[in-house]
C-alpha cells in the first residue's frame, strides 16, 4: 500500500496503525522535535504540533498547555528517567505509542557519537503496559513487529523472529 512512499517498515506498520485508531479531524501534539515520521502524519492530512525538545523528564509545559485531543509518542519513552511523570501531565484522552522491546539478545542502545541518543528503559510488553495503567491509561489496542536486518550472523537471524516494537493505542482513565 505505502511501498516505494514510506521505505521503512516501522513507519508504514505505525501510520497503519496511527489512522485505523485517529481520525485526521482529531489534532495531534507528538512528543519530540520534528523528525521524518511527524511530517509523513502531516503530509497523510493529521494537524501535529511537536514539543520543540525540552526534557520531558523535568519539563512538561509544552504537554500541560497543548490543547491537542491526541498525543503521539513514537520512540521516546525509552529514553526518559521517568516517563510516568509526562504520561501523568497529558491533557489529551487519547495516546499512540511505540516503543523498542528490550532484546535478550542485544543491550540497550546507545550511541557513541549523541550523548542524548540513549536508552534509559528497553521495555518488556508487560511493563510498559503497567506503566500506562500506573499512570491512568487503559490500553484499547495494540500491535508488536519484528525488524530485521540485511546482516549476517546470530543476532541479525533473531530479529526475524523475535518482536522489536510495541504500539498501543490507549484512552485516558482518570
Amino acid at each position: 500500500m505505502y511501498e516505494g512512499k514510506y521505505p521503512h517498515k516501522r513507519y508504514r506498520l505505525t501510520l497503519d496503525f496511527l489512522k485505523k485508531h485517529i481520525s485526521t479531524n482529531e489534532s495531534i501534539l507528538d512528543l519530540g522535535v520534528e523528525n521524518p515520521f511527524s511530517e509523513i502524519m502531516k503530509s497523510e492530512g493529521y494537524t501535529v504540533t511537536n514539543t520543540s525538545g525540552e526534557d520531558l523528564d523535568v519539563g512538561f509545559s509544552s504537554v500541560q498547555g497543548s490543547g491537542a485531543e491526541v498525543v503521539t509518542a513514537f520512540e521516546i519513552f525509552e529514553h526518559l528517567v521517568a516517563p510516568f511523570n509526562v504520561l501523568k501531565e497529558i491533557k489529551a484522552d487519547k495516546l499512540v505509542a511505540s516503543i523498542p522491546l528490550r532484546l535478550w539478545f542485544a543491550s540497550a542502545y546507545k550511541s557513541k557519537t549523541d550523548p542524548w541518543d540513549r536508552h534509559y528503559h528497553e521495555f518488556e510488553d508487560w511493563q510498559f503496559d503497567w506503566l500506562l495503567e500506573k499512570a491512568g491509561w487503559e490500553i484499547k489496542d495494540s500491535m508488536k513487529w519484528t525488524n530485521p536486518t540485511k546482516k549476517i550472523g546470530l543476532r541479525p537471524l533473531l530479529r526475524y523472529f523475535t518482536n522489536r516494537y510495541y504500539i498501543i493505542y490507549a484512552e485516558r482513565t482518570s
